[in-house]
């Protein structure tokens, strides 16, 4: 029994001093520019959704930049809706660009929006952005050397895919030693399995009304678009979540990389909140653990190349 008490004691001690270190975190005060397009005028093919809002942190010289991007099924997503979560990443000391990128078809949702992009059109625009955000750094003030990418859902498989998929980043003139770290949240990174889950599920249309509009209507468009078709590029430190819904997605990724000899990942798994719920965690709660985990995990890759330099 005493030993039971003990361990009982030990463990809220752990909880009171993790919550007390996140109460003490210095916070900042944010300067927000919202609407920065990332392409040059001539380039822009929708000067409503190619830009990013941008959010630095007063007082901190040369701060890391962290660039999200929202999820809505690649074909609603909103930069502005991701604003709680940039401004509470920004008082911890990150520049935070929150990063729109042009939309698919929805006509699952909307039987309105028939027309938009497909696969790699998302990608190309993310790609697009980083270069931007990585060129422009001293206009602005924060670290090109410390970019950290990152997003919820189809966000989470956009960021994951630019870190694997070194085509893009390469075509302009760019590499994946540029991305200091990934967070990918609630994401899916095989869209061939991601795919099948419609076609076996209670609404087949699903697969081609969803899937296909996104990324094509042939198998290997699907595999081209899956980051674990590219296992041999894993090279970047991923700190990855998923929640009820997208375990099984997320289980087929870790297993993938399981595989391979890379091991410079960590995945945590939320089973007490759904797909929605983890978004409003790390958006609104004002102490979220799973935000001050994406924190700690940028804070420890920069303090291990400063000690390295």
């Amino acid at each position: 029994m005493k030993w039971t008490n003990a361990l009982v004691y030990i463990f809220f001690l752990f909880i009171s001093l993790n919550l007390a270190c996140a109460q003490n975190r210095p916070s900042y005060e944010i300067i927000e520019t919202s609407d920065i397009s990332y392409l040059v005028e001539n380039e822009i093919q929708d000067e409503n959704l190619q830009k990013f809002n941008l959010v630095i942190p007063k007082g901190v010289d040369n701060p890391p930049l962290f660039i999200w991007i929202g999820g809505g099924a690649w074909a609603f997503v909103n930069r502005h809706q991701e604003m709680n979560f940039a401004r509470k990443m920004a008082k911890e000391g990150f520049a935070v660009a929150s990063l729109g990128h042009r939309l698919s078809p929805g006509v699952w949702r909307d039987p309105s929006l028939t027309t938009g992009v497909k696969h790699p059109t998302h990608i190309s625009d993310v790609a697009q952005a980083f270069k931007w955000l990585y060129e422009k750094a001293d206009s602005y003030g924060y670290n090109p050397d410390q970019i950290f990418i990152g997003g919820f859902s189809s966000g989470a498989h956009l960021s994951t895919l630019l870190s694997m998929d070194t085509r893009y980043l390469e075509k302009l003139g760019l590499s994946q030693d540029h991305i200091k770290g990934v967070i990918p949240v609630g994401g899916g990174y095989d869209i061939v399995a991601y795919r099948e889950v419609f076609v076996n599920g209670p609404n087949p249309a699903m697969a081609v009304q969803h899937v296909d509009a996104v990324f094509g209507d042939t198998k290997d468009a699907h595999i081209d678009a899956s980051p674990t078709s590219y296992l041999d590029n894993l090279k970047v430190p991923m700190l990855i979540f998923s929640e009820d819904m997208t375990y099984n997605y997320t289980k087929i990724f870790e297993d993938a990389m399981r595989g391979t000899d890379f091991r410079d990942f960590e995945v945590v798994h939320v089973h007490t909140l759904d797909h929605a719920g983890l978004w409003r965690n790390i958006s609104n709660e004002k102490n979220s653990r799973y935000r001050n985990m994406m924190v700690d995990f940028m804070r420890k890759i920069i303090n291990s190349s400063s000690n390295k330099g």
